[in-house]
């Protein structure tokens, strides 16, 4: 499975930006997908995930009046969307994806996901 990231960029502070995942190769019929970040000196965090019947969808307490993760069936990607963005939330987002769907408790385990795109720099900044 490969995946292609876009999206990121720069923002100012109350902007917002929407960030694409798109996954290809495979079997693509049953899957996971999420979003992770990580800021420079931090560790990863997870920031939101979706199953591709779009039965459960997790984001991240710290972000989830802000973020709103979908996905794309036809196109097998997801969408997340950032609003009200912040200094906090400049990272490099890391899309991840596994086979099968997750159960939610497992959603926010980067361990859990097999495959990571490249990653795409959100910088906020004034």
């Amino acid at each position: 499975v490969q995946l292609q990231a876009s999206g990121g960029g720069w923002v100012q502070p109350g902007g917002s930006l929407r960030l694409s995942c798109e996954a290809s190769g495979g079997t693509l019929n049953s899957w996971t997908m999420g979003w992770f970040r990580q800021a420079p000196g931090k560790e990863r965090e997870f920031v939101a995930a979706i199953k591709r019947s779009g039965s459960s969808r997790l984001v991240a307490d710290s972000v989830k009046r802000r973020f709103t993760i979908s996905r794309d069936i036809a196109k097998n990607t997801v969408l997340l969307q950032m609003s009200s963005l912040q200094p906090d939330d400049t990272a490099v987002y890391y899309c991840a994806f596994r086979y099968n769907e997750l159960v939610v408790s497992a959603m926010s385990r980067g361990s859990q996901y097999n495959y990571w795109g490249p990653g795409t720099q959100v910088t906020v900044s004034s």
